[in-house]
């Protein structure tokens, strides 16, 4: 398939803001893309790259040739090249790789050249969601979306599950083929969020709840066979060999084969959470010194498998108790109750133990892995929303010389819309940080203000919304403080202006 088919596809989907018409145009590319190029096709489609690293940045494309004025490349041709680039190291790598992109963008048009550019920066901004493209991959290949989505669930990725609907004489039997594999990452499972414990007993209905404690911690995903044990991050990726602490935990656990969900954190001596930036810190290095210095602690609060039974299919109760019997004192503290007086009770113990707040899950729901699911309801004690840092402004008097006031934006459709801004809750430290970091991701400086790429994710508590003039969403924070960066989140997982919406009770 020629590259320009899916350059043109994707500068449709960025230029439409139809759910129903992006799927349409993604369905119509699949239906049109040979078998051997599905997956390329699928994982572009994304907004992804096959290679993880292929040592081009932002500013590797900055210059770029004059475009073709004629297609000719291909996407299996292209794939190969950012494959030859991902091989390259040592001496003269970095003369090479240029060499190759400047071939390659040269040969590109210009639809094809902001493709590429997306690709390589992970910036493609075309609304193609994943679950957006799980749906088309079921519609082109004629079966239930459901079907696609567990696939996609238990496989951990979108490529083989494309690969398996499309390219198979029996897609429904191909994706059946999917199940859960201990050493093989599922996607997590992800809380919605609510006001406060009345909003969250009411949106699941009647009967017991589970009262979870919410930790400020990082969400992990063990699998052990054998003495073999595995710790994956939310976002799936390996960091086994940075947290011999969690396997040494895990392997002592009476059980051979596991596979479980749950926080890490630092935690001090009289048993409160440390910081996050410390947990943070500690679970991103191999660093023997920091790993002297801060020990992670394992809590885990659910089990998808148990010595050769896979239970997210299970209701939660029947996975709590194989939880119980496996994890003992590394289980997270809960509370079930049919009583919301003992839920609010119990949410007020949690944050006064310097918790986040509570997880409230239906005591009957499966574990849908990979989606946020009403069957679990996230409640913290303060208002907060992950919003994108848009842009900020220069320093002046005690902060002069740093990028200080962020511009706070939401998800609204393909792109953002502001929110508001704040300087306050930062310290020296994290000025230091963000000077640095927005440097990196600046697109313009007028002399005050400096554009940033919406990449970066920050978490922000704020004291209430009021309806806005000033900002098109309408819109904005009031008291906005910064709690902490996320880097453990994408720009696509920041919250919506729907959620900013039900939160200042707006239809």
């Amino acid at each position: 398939m020629l590259l320009v088919d899916l350059a043109t596809t994707s500068s449709a989907l960025a230029t439409t803001r139809s759910r129903l018409a992006k799927r349409a145009l993604l369905v119509d590319l699949l239906r049109r893309t040979p078998p051997e190029d599905v997956g390329i096709v699928s994982r572009y489609l994304g907004g992804q790259l096959r290679q993880r690293r292929t040592g081009l940045g932002w500013r590797s494309l900055k210059a770029l040739p004059e475009p073709a004025s004629e297609p000719s490349l291909t996407v299996a041709g292209v794939d190969a090249v950012f494959e030859q680039m991902s091989r390259l190291e040592g001496p003269g790598s970095v003369l090479s790789r240029n060499a190759l992109a400047a071939e390659l963008f040269g040969a590109a048009t210009a639809d094809e050249q902001r493709l590429l550019a997306g690709l390589v920066t992970g910036e493609l901004r075309q609304g193609s969601l994943d679950a957006l493209l799980l749906d088309a991959v079921a519609e082109a290949a004629g079966v239930p979306p459901e079907t696609v989505r567990r696939a996609a669930m238990l496989a951990g990725d979108t490529e083989p599950v494309a690969v398996a609907a499309l390219t198979s004489t029996d897609p429904a039997a191909a994706l059946a083929a999917f199940t859960l594999v201990v050493g093989r990452p599922v996607r997590p499972m992800l809380a919605q969020s609510a006001p406060d414990v009345d909003a969250a007993w009411a949106s699941l209905g009647a009967g017991p709840v589970v009262v979870d404690s919410k930790l400020d911690g990082i969400r992990i995903q063990v699998h052990r066979r054998g003495d073999d044990v595995q710790v994956f991050t939310r976002s799936l990726d390996d960091i086994t060999t940075r947290v011999p602490e969690i396997v040494e935990v895990v392997r002592a656990m009476p059980a051979a084969d596991l596979v479980l969900d749950g926080e890490a954190l630092a935690v001090g001596p009289d048993g409160r959470p440390r910081p996050f930036q410390e947990t943070a810190a500690r679970s991103a290095t191999k660093d023997a010194e920091v790993a002297a210095v801060t020990t992670l602690t394992p809590f885990f609060f659910d089990a998808l498998h148990v010595d050769g039974t896979d239970l997210l299919d299970a209701p939660l109760l029947r996975r709590l108790d194989a939880l119980d019997a496996v994890a003992g004192p590394s289980v997270v503290h809960r509370l079930v109750t049919a009583d919301v007086d003992e839920a609010r009770s119990y949410f007020a113990d949690v944050v006064r133990a310097g918790q986040e707040g509570v997880v409230i899950k239906a005591a009957d729901a499966p574990y849908e892995a990979g989606r946020r699911g009403a069957a679990w309801v996230k409640v913290k004690p303060r208002n907060t929303l992950d919003l994108v840092v848009l842009a900020v402004e220069r320093g002046s008097g005690r902060r002069q010389g740093t990028l200080s006031n962020i511009h706070l934006g939401a998800r609204d459709g393909d792109g953002f819309v502001m929110l508001g801004k704040t300087f306050k809750g930062m310290t020296d430290e994290m000025l230091r940080w963000q000077t640095e970091r927005f440097t990196e991701l600046s697109t313009s400086d007028d002399g005050w203000v400096v554009t940033v790429r919406p990449e970066q994710v920050v978490e922000i508590a704020f004291d209430g919304l009021q309806r806005s003039t000033r900002y098109p969403g309408g819109l904005a924070l009031r008291f906005a403080r910064v709690l902490r960066y996320r880097d453990d989140k994408s720009s696509a997982e920041a919250d919506t202006i729907e959620t900013v919406r039900a939160l200042a009770g707006q239809p």
